[in-house]
């Protein structure tokens, strides 16, 4: 069966294999392509680690900010708006009046990051110190 324009098959390791399988990975080259779309998405400095933070649960932009050092109050309120665009955050208003309380929760779209950065960090704990020269 022919692949879709812009896929290719790439051969998965032999220690990842039950059986015959092949992967089929789209063209993340192309510029209309949902993966890569998702990775400059996600690629934006500070959101993984909001996902990472709200990971534990609903929190205020202050607690963010304590969690996250060296993010100012203008970026965080970005990266915040962005992912609640995006389907990631969940804003939700706790006291309506001045002063307006908020807080953010990742959305269940948000949650499904958590196996995948999960892999990320298995995978850095066990090459985060392997010599790149080597």
């Amino acid at each position: 069966m022919p692949l879709p324009r812009g896929h290719f098959k790439v051969p998965i390791p032999a220690h990842w294999k039950r059986g015959p399988v092949s992967l089929v990975i789209p063209d993340v080259l192309a510029q209309g392509c949902a993966t890569r779309q998702a990775l400059e998405r996600l690629a934006a400095k500070w959101r993984v680690l909001v996902v990472y933070a709200l990971l534990a649960g609903p929190q205020r932009p202050a607690e963010l900010r304590r969690r996250l050092p060296g993010i100012s109050q203008k970026v965080l309120t970005q990266t915040l708006r962005a992912m609640q665009d995006d389907g990631l955050v969940a804003r939700q208003v706790l006291k309506e009046s001045a002063p307006q309380v908020v807080e953010y929760d990742l959305t269940p779209l948000g949650k499904t990051l958590e196996a995948p950065l999960a892999a990320i960090c298995a995978w850095a704990a066990q090459n985060g110190s392997a010599d790149p020269g080597v």
